[in-house]
């Protein structure tokens, strides 16, 4: 009897129940709301009005725009991410326990504000290289921090035996630590480039065009026109290429294993005299992530004096970006489990189309979401227009893949036949779960949301359209400022944008080194 019941048990043990399909379902339905909205303004403008909008010379402008962004900076984060990683944790560098919160740091800076400041500082920046330079300024810690953590969880034992069979530093790092990067990079890099789909504040500023700059300059002329939504379906068919490809690079391989492995660290590499050129590097990089932006907002906020800093206002705005921060960071991340459950327990198609729906979705400009969601509401929902609801379920269909690949990092290093004991011992698999699989994912769920906190507090697009009257959060203020060119008022909403996200920052390291077993 115990041999049936632990035989029914392991082959239970991590399939989605109907619990956890049923939600996920909900989320899938959720995110099609955008792209249904999007498909019926196709059809609505007539296929050949549609593809009148779609083969012109304007589309293929942008789409050149657009793909040279993603080509030039993805791998150039990739390379400096993990660079920047291998330093930190492998080498003898000095002041390594300093450098690893300093390149964590930049999460802190929005995009659309280091662009801010890049031009306040060179004026003449503009067009694709700005673009690429403040976006690797902005985006690298989205490799470094998955790659950090990689790096401290690896089991030395496995390189040392390369070593003994003969192999050099450079042929240990190549076939065996950064093959055990691939989902790092991977993950990292797909978070980049549909940070580059979806960026608007950041380009306008450099005037560098891409698809969602020149949607949004559609939709301010228009209000949802046509040929935005034929541009928004253009940015799709881009998402789902670099779905694809993310998808057949990554492939079925597991990490998960039971133990924390060797319980020492492996042996740091010694500089010796490239030590200064290496610590000449390190700086030169905080120094563009964060030395540029906080220079240039101190400027600002020298030049306006104690006149910019009107308290009132500024508190009001922290005050409701925190509330929304907060409540759409816990909402987010508890979605984050159920997709993630089925991304990772299962190989099959219903998984892989949960797990890219979301994706696809969150490649689209806020602004997109944010109409169709007023579409919605205005003809199905009229209560729930203009109001948080609405604006906390946006920032959910914006950010869940940012909490996603964090929880599905945890839940696939969480080894099955842990759960399969807890089964075989009589555990309900809610039980288990809580006991389990919960605990050994809760560093990861910390640093999905502390992600989603970071990126809702410094959203803009959504939230100006879709928040009630009276909403003024932080980005919503600096935004209306420094578009007005009063770059010293909108220095302090900056400032204070950046200061509320670093304790998150912070935590988002420290979370990543818990859930290396450091």
């Amino acid at each position: 009897m115990v041999a049936v019941r632990t035989a029914v048990a392991s082959s239970r043990v991590g399939r989605p129940g109907p619990f956890v399909t049923t939600v996920a379902l909900l989320l899938v339905a959720a995110t099609f709301v955008p792209l249904g909205y999007i498909v019926s303004e196709i059809f609505s403008t007539g296929l050949g009005q549609a593809a009148d909008l779609v083969f012109r010379p304007r589309v293929g402008e942008l789409l050149r725009n657009t793909a040279g962004l993603v080509v030039c900076t993805v791998p150039i984060c990739v390379v400096l991410g993990v660079g920047l990683a291998w330093v930190v944790e492998r080498t003898d560098v000095p002041g390594k326990a300093w450098w690893g919160p300093l390149f964590a740091a930049p999460l802190a800076v929005p995009a659309f504000v280091n662009s801010y400041a890049w031009v306040s500082a060179f004026p003449t920046m503009h067009g694709l290289s700005a673009g690429v330079v403040i976006s690797t300024m902005s985006y690298f810690p989205l490799v470094y921090l998955p790659a950090a953590a990689t790096l401290r969880r690896l089991d030395p034992a496995v390189e040392e035996s390369a070593r003994a069979l003969g192999s050099g530093p450079v042929a240990v790092f190549a076939r065996i630590v950064l093959p055990q990067l691939r989902l790092a990079i991977l993950g990292g890099g797909l978070l980049i480039a549909l940070h580059l789909l979806a960026e608007y504040g950041a380009f306008v500023m450099v005037r560098f065009d891409t698809f969602t700059t020149a949607i949004f300059e559609q939709y301010q002329s228009s209000f949802a026109g046509p040929a935005g939504s034929m541009l928004a379906g253009v940015l799709v068919l881009c998402c789902l290429v670099l779905l694809a490809g993310e998808a057949a690079v990554r492939g079925r391989s597991r990490y998960a294993r039971v133990g924390s492995g060797a319980p020492r660290a492996s042996a740091r590499f010694r500089l010796g005299t490239s030590t200064i050129p290496v610590l000449a590097a390190l700086a030169l990089v905080t120094a563009g992530a964060l030395g540029v932006p906080l220079w240039t907002i101190g400027r600002w906020l020298r030049i306006g004096g104690a006149q910019v800093w009107d308290f009132a206002e500024l508190g009001a705005a922290l005050g409701q970006t925190i509330a929304l921060a907060a409540v759409a960071a816990l909402l987010t991340t508890l979605c984050a489990f159920p997709v993630a459950w089925i991304a990772v327990r299962s190989t099959s198609v219903f998984a892989r189309m949960v797990e890219g729906a979301n994706y696809i979705t969150s490649s689209l400009p806020g602004i997109v979401i944010a109409l169709a969601m007023v579409t919605v509401t205005i003809r199905w929902a009229p209560p729930l227009y203009q109001t948080a609801t609405m604006v906390v379920a946006a920032y959910v269909l914006l950010f869940l893949p940012r909490a996603l690949v964090s929880v599905r990092a945890g839940l696939a290093q969480v080894p099955i036949g842990l759960e399969e004991v807890s089964r075989s011992l009589g555990k309900s698999g809610p039980v288990t779960f809580a006991r389990i699989t919960l605990r050994l994912t809760a560093p990861a769920a910390a640093a999905a949301g502390a992600l989603v906190f970071v990126a809702v507090a410094t959203e803009l697009t959504a939230t100006l359209l879709l928040a009630p009257n009276g909403t003024r959060t932080l980005a919503m203020r600096f935004w209306s400022l420094s578009g007005e060119l009063d770059y010293a008022a909108a220095a302090p909403y900056a400032l204070i944008m950046i200061v509320a996200a670093v304790p998150v920052t912070y935590l988002l390291f420290t979370q990543s080194r818990k859930a290396a077993g450091v």
